[in-house]
């Protein structure tokens, strides 16, 4: 189940608080000496233990609203020495028995309650490692970027201890200075940002104090000198082995289909504190477990699917582009799955002193059925930061393929005009060149974006113009040829009451005009949002729109809710649901229709160690002309996971596709000691309607195998 949680979208909701230091003093920057004594991390407060450490006290919320006291105190420390960071909370908590917590693989404990830390090495403010664990000491980590939002890519290695008491829960945590990048010299500023989320009483609170008058959250932590880190090369060789063996119906009978032993070596060299090499041949690019299913019928565009592979993962925060609004048609300009199967690949990423981040690929590319095999992949980000938390930026992406090629480059930033306001723009250029001869195309990309906001009110404006012939062979782009105004705008209302923490009207619009049909299209949802205890959400939309499609304009009116909570400790719930106009996407014969769609999931968690999860997903098509429906589309998903303990689990997964009439049913064993050190075994098959006749496969009444799949994979991670 998609489960919008809490931290990440706590996180994400602040991203419009990007205002500078104005009527608020600046925090004074303290320096701490080297710990005497190293703590021990194992999830208790030792008596003498932290002495001499940097403590925070004052936490106060950001979530609901800003500057109130939490329900619950929290005490935070910090110690280094030469080769560590070491951080400790003590989360004191009047009903310990309330306490959600869940033993989990990493990464999955978002929706729990925890604490994190954020670390702006650099004190540039414009990117920060977050490192987050639960109560049971479940990690999760990840990089903040310059809006706020964390993205949980990344995996780092460190170590974390937490435990639950009669008093709340204690964490403990140690972080390897080889695990994160920072600068050269004898003495160097951190920022430091203490956080903790409490999910039965919807709160967020942070220390310092987060206001949203007051400038970034990077901006508002706490710097700190710190002084005799020591530089430990990071030098790092990760082998892995790859089996799969897959079975295919054929000829009445499952026969096989691909078995392959895959044998891969990525390493990793750090060339200063703060720079990265890493090389790979043959890399493990295997995905442990597939994408959950999605409606992938009368599409207009392709489906977006995130990278989980790691090479790529390090320094993919360098690659996002500013001058977007939400949805956006130029999503990236790197999106990295476009590179399929490379055969070897380098990467280079960090700072050039303090100011200069840069990131850098080549890749060669495996793709045996294409016309162009073997194509290479070079890609070029730099991004300089400048006063506050603005940067300017230069961008070059390049897709070469035998006789031909696709070269894009520019430049973008982000610019802050006032106290509480900020401005972002790209500008990029594309020259296409392909395999078979002919003149060479180019094309142009343009974003503009403006932001403002207070605790009471926010403004999102945004303007995008791309070309209809401006191509990224790199990137993720859903439309061309087209000019368009995006606007949004929110209220805030924070009401004296224990039942509605805050309401939230908020407009949201984009406005097309479609240069090859010379038509305009519209979208406007207006929105009103509830926040409740509980990580209770509650929203009504209703929605006036249209949408050209092959020169012709269709009418996109509709309404619409969504619904999410923690009902209780153990059961999670949520709900969407929305009805609308809708195009069939048929180039040769476009059609008017109505469409609903809806989801729902509910999460079912009765101890620490098991959690079930069970997603519902509909779309359905009836044509206006007739009320004939063309097609419906239910996808029924179950995932089940036992987690033995915090390395190892237990994992089965069940879907079921109505529209292709598909179930598909696959089961996990893994085990993960640390990111890379990992041994995976898998089991799959596939089941379909159908029956064989003698000659062909044609559909049947009862369920036939017609896959069979057997995985494993092994790594290990040597860390010198």
């Amino acid at each position: 189940m998609k489960r919008l949680l809490n931290a990440r979208y706590t996180l994400a909701a602040l991203a419009g608080l990007l205002l500078v230091p104005a009527a608020f003093p600046a925090l004074k920057t303290l320096e701490l000496p080297l710990a005497k004594k190293a703590p021990v991390i194992d999830g208790k407060l030792e008596s003498g233990e932290w002495d001499g450490a940097y403590t925070m006290t004052e936490f106060k919320t950001f979530q609901p609203d800003f500057g109130k006291d939490p329900s619950q105190k929290t005490e935070a420390y910090f110690l280094y020495d030469a080769h560590h960071l070491y951080f400790a909370f003590r989360c004191f908590d009047t009903e310990p028995s309330k306490i959600k917590a869940s033993l989990s693989k990493r990464d999955d404990m978002f929706a729990d309650d925890f604490v994190g830390v954020i670390l702006d090495t650099y004190n540039t403010m414009q990117s920060g490692y977050g490192f987050l664990v639960n109560p049971l000491g479940i990690q999760g980590d990840g990089m903040m970027g310059i809006n706020g939002d964390l993205q949980g890519d990344q995996d780092f290695v460190w170590d974390s201890k937490g435990q639950i008491d009669d008093q709340g829960w204690i964490v403990e945590y140690r972080i390897p200075l080889q695990s994160i990048r920072f600068p050269a010299g004898e003495t160097i500023t951190f920022r430091v940002g203490y956080f903790r989320q409490f999910v039965r009483t919807s709160e967020v609170a942070s220390a310092p104090a987060i206001y949203p008058d007051k400038g970034s959250i990077i901006a508002q932590t706490q710097p700190i000198v710190v002084s005799g880190l020591k530089f430990k090369r990071v030098v790092e060789l990760l082998p892995a082995v790859t089996y799969s063996n897959r079975l295919a119906a054929d000829g009445g009978e499952l026969r096989r289909d691909e078995r392959l032993t895959d044998l891969s070596l990525t390493g990793k060299v750090g060339l200063t504190t703060d720079l990265t090499l890493d090389a790979t041949l043959n890399p493990d690019f295997s995905q442990v477990e597939a994408d959950a299913g999605q409606v992938d019928v009368n599409l207009r565009y392709q489906l977006y699917y995130p990278e989980k592979r790691p090479f790529f993962l390090e320094g993919n925060e360098i690659f996002a582009i500013s001058g977007n609004t939400e949805e956006a048609p130029l999503y990236a300009l790197l999106h990295t799955r476009t590179i399929a199967d490379p055969s070897f690949g380098f990467k280079l990423s960090g700072k050039l002193g303090l100011k200069n981040s840069i990131a850098g690929i080549f890749a060669r590319d495996n793709q045996p059925e294409a016309a162009d095999a073997h194509p290479s992949f070079s890609i070029f980000r730099i991004k300089h930061a400048l006063k506050d938390d603005s940067y300017v930026g230069g961008f070059y992406t390049g897709r070469y393929s035998e006789g031909g090629y696709n070269q894009v480059g520019g430049a973008d930033g982000r610019i802050r005009l006032s106290p509480t306001a900020t401005t972002e723009f790209h500008l990029f250029g594309s020259f296409t060149k392909n395999p078979d001869g002919g003149s060479i195309e180019s094309g142009h990309a343009l974003g503009l974006r403006y932001n403002w906001g207070n605790r009471k009110a926010m403004v999102d404006l945004g303007y995008q113009d791309i070309s209809k012939d401006f191509r990224v062979d790199t990137g993720f782009l859903t439309r061309t040829g087209i000019r368009r105004l995006a606007a949004f705008g929110m209220l805030m209302f924070y009401p004296e009451s224990k039942f509605f923490q805050r309401i939230e009207p908020f407009y949201w619009s984009y406005h097309i005009y479609d240069t090859a049909s010379a038509m305009l299209e519209t979208f406007n949802i207006f929105v009103l949002r509830f926040y409740l205890p509980g990580s209770t959400q509650v929203r009504f939309e209703g929605i006036l729109a249209n949408e050209v499609y092959e020169a012709r304009r269709f009418e996109r009116n509709g309404y619409g809710a969504r619904f999410q909570t923690q009902l209780t400790k153990h059961f999670f719930l949520n709900a969407f649901y929305r009805r609308m106009g809708s195009i069939l996407y048929d180039p040769d014969d476009p059609l008017q229709g109505d469409g609903n769609r809806a989801s729902a999931g509910v999460s079912f968690q009765p101890t620490d160690q098991l959690a079930f999860l069970v997603d519902l997903t509909y779309a359905d098509f009836t044509q206006r002309s007739d009320k004939a429906k063309l097609y419906d589309f239910l996808i029924v998903r179950s995932h089940n996971t036992f987690q033995v303990n915090k390395y190892f689990f237990l994992r089965a997964i069940a879907e079921y596709n109505t529209y292709y009439k598909r179930w598909t049913v696959d089961t996990l064993a893994s085990f993960t000691y640390i990111p890379g050190t990992v041994v995976y075994v898998g089991y799959g098959s596939a089941f379909e309607r159908v029956r064989w006749d003698g000659e062909d496969y044609i559909a049947g009444d009862k369920y036939l195998e017609t896959k069979r799949g057997f995985f494993f994979k092994v790594s290990y991670l040597w860390r010198w």
